[in-house]
């Protein structure tokens, strides 16, 4: 059997004109080139689309392609994620369902105060597909926690279990501080792990468990992604089943019931585990970008730099290179030898891209900032007090007169009072607005 595992599509998760396609047409990629590889089934592991409600004309391209796959006798198999679930219900995972084009696994009842998932058995493969949905703030643990473990692990057969959580043993470092569960939530004895929610690719043979993996997001999410990623991509699974004396495999695999090849590629691993009475299953697992756009990120050093020094930087990228079809991230960090963050032309600088053919340029100098604004660190005391201590030590450090330091202190005292002043009960906006103003040009005398 074959199949694809993808997770975190985040359809319509890009608010940017530019940007805004991406993760859709992403998504149809995907399901091209499943279909190419003539895959039994695709799993999809939570946060196909990035609301629970998504825009029309996203929704109407996904069902496209979904139908596409419906009529090629592709079944897809998928969960709830983050973001797609909706408490109350009314999510459109619940009309692709009935409309045919999905199989929603995450179903089970409750029975002696446990949740007791179902099986559903592939048609084609026989392959039996189960997982649990992702809510926001990892809320989906309780679930495991009354999730009824003895019941799924000891059926018989290839069995794949989606799921849509951090696990705590396999967090990036980059990752550390979100909200994870651990590994021995999971149900054990499965032969697959199809994971999402967390935006890394990652891949594991766990003893005592299986094959888990993460196969990231189909396309980056946000600014870090597209530095970290460049693109998202799929993972492929292919398993043939090995019929075996379950002694003379174990003693094939030094008794551990576990193997994993060492000579194959750093995007693949063979495998042989998960037997059922006198079956074994050889499984292979290969990554395939889903290339959308190029990036390309440039990461630039303020410290102690001046502007224009950073724009010459900056600048040099352009030199001996095109850029078609790229997407550009520019991030700037550090603290300026002298001006300000807004000297620094990046309206021309942009022009320099966009003239090479980038597609897209975008940046981030969240910590980039002017000498004059550096961190000041104060002693705790009343708010009054610790507004007078920032007052004096910001005296004098913008030009904007020939005031007086004291002068200065008094308006900019004077400043803060009228605009703390709060709208009187009955009174209008525009009449509260209109009094800001007038306030503002008596103080300075305008």
């Amino acid at each position: 059997m074959k199949f694809a595992h993808l997770a975190d599509c985040h359809i319509g998760s890009w608010r940017d004109p530019k940007l805004k396609d991406a993760a859709i047409n992403a998504f149809v990629k995907a399901v091209d080139l499943s279909i190419s590889k003539n895959i039994d089934f695709m799993l999809i592991s939570g946060d196909l689309f990035n609301t629970s409600v998504p825009i029309v004309d996203n929704l109407k391209q996904t069902v496209e392609k979904l139908k596409q796959l419906r009529d090629k006798n592709i079944p897809v198999y998928m969960i709830a994620g983050s973001h797609d679930f909706s408490p109350s219900g009314k999510t459109m995972l619940d009309v692709l369902e009935k409309a045919g084009l999905i199989t929603n696994v995450a179903k089970g009842n409750i029975t002696d105060e446990k949740l007791c998932l179902n099986f559903i058995t592939d048609k084609k493969t026989g392959a039996k597909i189960t997982g649990l949905l992702g809510k926001k703030g990892s809320l989906e643990r309780e679930y495991y926690e009354n999730l009824n473990k003895e019941l799924l692990e000891k059926e018989q057969g290839y069995k794949i279990f989606l799921f849509h959580s951090a696990l705590t043993e396999f967090k990036p470092e980059s990752l550390k501080d979100i909200e994870s569960h651990p590994l021995s939530l999971l149900p054990k004895n499965f032969n697959y792990y199809a994971g999402g929610h967390v935006h890394y690719i990652f891949k594991k043979q766990e003893e005592n468990y299986g094959l888990i993996s993460y196969p990231g997001p189909l396309f980056p999410n946000n600014f870090k992604e597209l530095e970290d990623l460049g693109n998202g991509g799929i993972y492929f699974v292919d398993v043939e089943e090995v019929q075996t004396s379950k002694d003379s495999a174990t003693s094939k695999l030094g008794g551990g019931g576990m193997f994993e090849n060492k000579a194959v590629s750093k995007e693949n691993i063979s495998s042989l585990g998960g037997h059922n009475n006198n079956s074994f299953y050889k499984t292979s697992i290969s990554y395939e970008p889903i290339l959308i756009h190029n990036t390309h990120s440039i990461t630039i050093d303020a410290n102690n730099k001046t502007p224009e020094k950073i724009q010459e930087e900056i600048l040099s990228h352009t030199k001996e290179a095109e850029f078609n079809n790229t997407i550009i991230t520019l991030r700037i960090e550090g603290t300026l030898y002298s001006g300000k963050p807004s000297d620094i032309n990046f309206k021309d600088i942009f022009k320099k891209f966009y003239d090479k053919s980038a597609y897209f340029v975008m940046k981030n100098t969240n910590k980039l900032q002017a000498k004059e604004f550096e961190e000041i660190k104060v002693n705790s005391g009343s708010v009054d007090e610790i507004e007078s201590r920032l007052i004096k030590e910001h005296l004098g450090q913008i030009k904007v007169s020939n005031l007086e330091p004291e002068r200065e202190k008094s308006i900019v005292e004077t400043l803060m009072s009228a605009l703390s002043r709060e709208k009187e009960e009955g009174e209008t906006t525009s009449n509260f607005e209109l009094k800001i103003k007038e306030d503002m040009v008596k103080i300075l005398n305008l």
